[in-house]
């Protein structure tokens, strides 16, 4: 009698952890690949990040050196090689044209782009930042005499990120990542949104992308928009709100 009570109680035990375990993992795809774009680093996703792994996702964030847009792909590229399964693969700004390139890759499942640009083969970055005049309060400078780009410092906080506190935006302009101008002019050969389901996020008060220039390239590319108010740091302003986007990308929906 002690043997079945204790056998009994054994499989309500298991079974408790194994609906535990399947509450906490998520239906469809699992894994989520970030990509940074240029004059910021991956770690203005943490609020991203934490939101995601809480609904069980495995979430890895992508530091790209902005040296190129090969040597950005061949990083985006290495960290797919370890995801264990199909994987949502998104970008933002200048990790758009990251991800357009590298998304080609077999596990990837999905594209998200946030604020992000979404070139056509053959196709620059630069070709798609000249369709649309730029707003005053964009800061992006001429390259310096290294080839690099920075972000102007008296426009970074109304260009880059307005709707995120001041002192986080001057943190987030001391520590920014330049970018390699070679990177706009480098035409992509891939186009990973001909061929897998593409997910974007039009940031309404950007000012470093021309919003139209995003409705134009999220059209072209058939993408499943949502549009919110908010900077070109959309993602840091609403994270809440882009996560539940890429969610809708894992869940193919």
């Amino acid at each position: 009698m002690k043997k079945l009570i204790h056998s009994t109680l054994l499989s309500i035990l298991l079974l408790t952890i194994s609906i535990m375990t399947n509450a906490q993992t998520p239906t469809g795809v699992k894994n989520v690949v970030i990509v940074h774009g240029a004059f910021a680093d991956g770690s203005g996703w943490q609020n991203v990040y934490e939101l995601l792994t809480k609904q069980g996702y495995h979430v890895t964030i992508v530091q790209n050196p902005l040296s190129s847009l090969n040597d950005d792909v061949a990083a985006t590229t290495r960290i797919l090689d370890k995801q264990d399964g199909p994987t949502v693969l998104v970008g933002h700004s200048w990790g758009g044209s990251v991800i357009t390139q590298a998304g080609v890759h077999p596990k990837v499942a999905a594209l998200v782009y946030v604020a992000a640009f979404v070139p056509e083969v053959n196709e620059t970055t630069l070709d798609l930042i000249k369709t649309a005049p730029p707003a005053t309060e964009n800061g992006i400078l001429p390259p310096d005499d290294k080839g690099f780009i920075f972000y102007d410092k008296q426009k970074f906080h109304a260009g880059f990120a307005a709707d995120v506190p001041k002192e986080k935006a001057e943190f987030m302009y001391a520590s920014q990542g330049p970018i390699a101008a070679q990177s706009f002019v480098t035409p992509l050969t891939q186009a990973a949104w001909k061929t897998k389901p593409s997910f974007a996020i039009v940031a309404a008060e950007d000012k470093s992308i021309n919003p139209d220039i995003e409705r134009f390239m999220y059209k072209r590319a058939g993408s499943k928009v949502t549009e919110l108010h908010g900077s070109h740091a959309i993602y840091m302003s609403k994270p809440k709100e882009v996560a539940e986007v890429i969610e809708m990308a894992a869940k193919g929906k």
